[in-house]
């Protein structure tokens, strides 16, 4: 298989984004250490509100899309049943042919529980392989997918359990292999659970609600895409966030949002260089075999996610930098008309995805129109830079009120 070919292999489904290790000026950064993962695309936010938002979305008022960030907040939202559909042209600073598509939607039951699905689709341009000598071989299309369920029910009138279970699933070279790597697709099985806390309060007189949320995020088995080959874990994710929305009057209102996040995966240790004399006296004659600092990152899902929080090789310096937080805003008007803004945050050694986001929602009846415009703090040097959503959704029940 050509060489470029892998690269753009691991690239795309083992790893985190190589510009993570640059930071605002696009200089190196020696001490950055960022965590990579498979299927990265689990990590991205699919939908334009949460989108327009600073991804915010664990503690925000509930809406269609809540799978994606908190499974426990159906049993809050107004309406019986919705669907949506969001699309976003990925990376389009880099290429013009990676997209992700995102259908969600949710019934209630009862006033007490709600079920809810997700199909997340991710596809990765057109790549074509070629052989060692350079000759075309044939095209192919790498995909990937996330097809998720879910259950949540009110334990109290203020508080509310979720759990939901996915089935994760990545080909990125169409079951062509070479005579020395077997290639195949990557498969998980992932579980997520959320708790959701909503109050409603009264402030200088003005009604208001107070919501916290809590979730962990595709707790599932690693992956791999060759027989054999060491497998890597998938992007288990803690959210935890707090909201807080206030009625100014009887048309307007207005929603602020604080989101904490963090990848619950082996952070990577540092290693002896070759020839470099170890703890024990000896030569090192090969690499990645004695960690200098650091914890072994080969462990089981249960064992990683617990040592997330304390095997960082730079100490508990280090192990802050990995907390990513985000802001979020929301406006209305009568309902009907939002105006959205926020920012995420996370350590230039761990990432660097710094940016502002802005958006907009419009709301008749039956339909709902939402749109995200992404800013990278560093400007168009970033490969997110000109990201867009889009997002439409439907109320049916709304529909037969109607009718």
């Amino acid at each position: 298989m050509n060489k470029l070919f892998l690269f753009i292999i691991a690239f795309l489904g083992v790893s985190n984004f190589s510009f993570s290790q640059t930071n605002i000026s696009g200089q190196s950064t020696k001490d950055a250490n960022p965590i990579t993962t498979a299927v990265p695309f689990l990590t991205i936010v699919p939908e334009s509100r949460g989108g327009a938002m600073g991804d915010v979305g664990v503690a925000t008022s509930p809406d269609v899309s809540s799978i994606r960030y908190n499974i426990a907040k159906y049993p809050f939202i107004k309406n019986d049943y919705g669907v949506s559909i969001s699309y976003t042209p990925w990376l389009r600073n880099l290429v013009s042919d990676i997209n992700l598509l995102d259908i969600s939607g949710y019934i209630k039951t009862d006033e007490k529980q709600a079920i809810a699905a997700s199909l997340t689709y991710f596809s990765l341009g057109n790549i074509q392989f070629l052989d060692e000598a350079g000759s075309f071989i044939r095209d192919y299309s790498p995909n990937e997918f996330a097809l998720k369920a879910g259950y949540s029910r009110l334990l109290t009138k203020d508080f509310s359990l979720g759990i939901s279970l996915a089935y994760i699933y990545s080909n990125l070279t169409g079951g062509y292999s070479n005579s020395s790597t077997e290639a195949t697709s990557g498969n998980s099985f992932a579980a997520d659970i959320g708790l959701f806390y909503n109050k409603d309060i009264s402030i200088d007189s003005k009604d208001a609600n107070f919501a916290l949320g809590f979730s962990v995020n595709n707790i599932g088995n690693k992956m791999s895409y060759s027989e054999g080959a060491e497998k890597d874990f998938i992007p288990t994710t803690l959210l935890l966030g707090g909201a807080l929305t206030l009625d100014l009057d009887e048309y307007n209102s207005i929603m602020g949002s604080l989101q904490f996040s963090k990848l619950l995966v082996p952070t990577p240790p540092i290693y002896y260089n070759i020839y470099d004399i170890n703890d024990e006296g000896d030569t090192v004659r090969t690499s990645r075999t004695y960690i200098k600092s650091g914890m072994d990152p080969n462990v089981s899902v249960v064992t990683g996610m617990i040592q997330s929080f304390y095997d960082a090789p730079g100490g508990s310096s280090e192990e802050m930098s990995e907390l990513m937080w985000a802001l979020g805003m929301e406006y209305w008007y009568a309902k009907q008309f939002a105006l959205r803004a926020g920012y995420f945050h996370e350590s230039m050694y761990k990432g660097n995805r710094k940016f502002f986001s802005l958006g907009l929602g419009l709301k008749y009846n039956v339909f709902g129109l939402d749109f995200a415009y992404l800013i990278p703090v560093n400007g168009n040097q970033s490969p997110l830079a000109n990201t867009l959503r889009f997002s439409i959704s439907f109320d049916f029940a709304a529909l037969n009120e109607k009718k």
